[in-house]
């Protein structure tokens, strides 16, 4: 009987529980504190997507690196005595549009005014990508609320922990299972990639120099390859060079970037990797063909993700300005 009574196995069950970090959060975190909180977001994004329809994709890229890499605390935002935004843009994914910073800077802004030291960048992040991806035409998913914003930002956490444009799928599988999630909350997770775009440099390999006597990668539909190399001919000249992930619906958030997948439309070697292993072409196959589970499905996974090592209590701070500490000595 003792054995059921020592404290220090009471104390270790305890803390074995896993959702006791989750269950300080609530979607109601504000509700006194700052009750404008969720309008003041919404206002924000809206004016955002009206004028930069881009803000949608760009701000679910920052907000997978910020949970991916430290867990959903704000680190990304980080410019001040760490890194600055030209080395973050860099190692994160190279072409992260201002937008997604200027969204949260603005309804952060606006939230200091209306209660000053509430609510957290993270929170604010979190909140602002569930809107710009509804404003979009996607899933509305839970959002709980009450994260802190971190203490450290290293760039050199980043590397290993967001997925690369020409991972190889097994590559891919690790680095998520590695993070909690399954290969097809993975596959479900890619699939907000159906808005948004892609820089040139990240995929002109299966265009111009694929192989020896192929410089084309043949598994690129020929129609797509060729309006890809008139979108990407001066590359390396032009660094802005970009094209659309899903060149079909590209404003909108739906499930055309599987079925873009599936007639050999994948952008990335990462997106054609997807559809080439039976282990995750399965779920391409089904949310193809299926819309509403794949909004399901995404909404459940984003969930997830969004109380990724979240941070809580004394663990973190709520910044006043999501691009610097509270204190120069973090």
């Amino acid at each position: 009987m003792a054995f059921f009574h020592s404290p220090a196995l009471l104390l270790l069950l305890f803390l074995s529980l896993p959702f006791s970090v989750q269950s300080q959060l609530s979607l109601h975190y504000y509700q006194k504190t700052c009750p404008d909180f969720p309008q003041i977001v919404h206002d924000t994004v809206a004016r955002k997507h009206a004028t930069s329809p881009v803000t949608a994709a760009a701000s679910m890229r920052l907000f997978f690196s910020d949970c991916l890499v430290g867990g959903c605390d704000g680190s990304v935002l980080v410019s001040s005595n760490v890194f600055n935004h030209a080395e973050r843009d860099a190692e994160l994914n190279r072409d992260l549009p201002g937008d997604a910073f200027d969204v949260v800077t603005r309804a952060k802004i606006t939230l200091e005014l209306s209660c000053p030291g509430i609510v957290s960048c993270s929170d604010v992040l979190a909140q602002a990508t569930r809107d710009l991806i509804a404003a979009a035409g996607g899933p509305s998913y839970k959002v709980e609320l009450g994260r802190k914003d971190s203490l450290v930002s290293k760039v050199s956490d980043v590397e290993g922990n967001i997925p690369k444009p020409n991972q190889s799928i097994d590559e891919l599988i690790k680095l998520y299972t590695a993070k909690g999630f399954t290969i097809q909350e993975m596959v479900a997770l890619y699939g907000g990639r159906t808005i948004g775009f892609s820089n040139c440099r990240e995929f002109s390999d299966r265009l111009f120099n694929f192989g020896k006597n192929t410089p084309t990668d043949p598994e690129i539909n020929s129609k797509y390859a060729e309006a890809l190399k008139k979108s990407c001919a001066d590359y390396e000249k032009n660094p802005a060079s970009s094209a659309y992930s899903d060149p079909v619906t590209p404003g909108k958030f739906d499930n055309v970037y599987y079925q873009n997948l599936l007639r050999g439309m994948g952008l990335l070697a990462s997106d054609h990797a997807l559809v080439k292993d039976p282990r995750t072409r399965k779920f391409v196959e089904m949310y193809a063909g299926n819309q509403a589970l794949f909004f399901k499905d995404f909404g459940e996974a984003m969930e997830k993700m969004s109380v990724r090592e979240v941070k809580t209590g004394g663990k973190g701070e709520v910044r006043t300005r999501c691009d610097a500490f509270n204190s120069i000595n973090h």
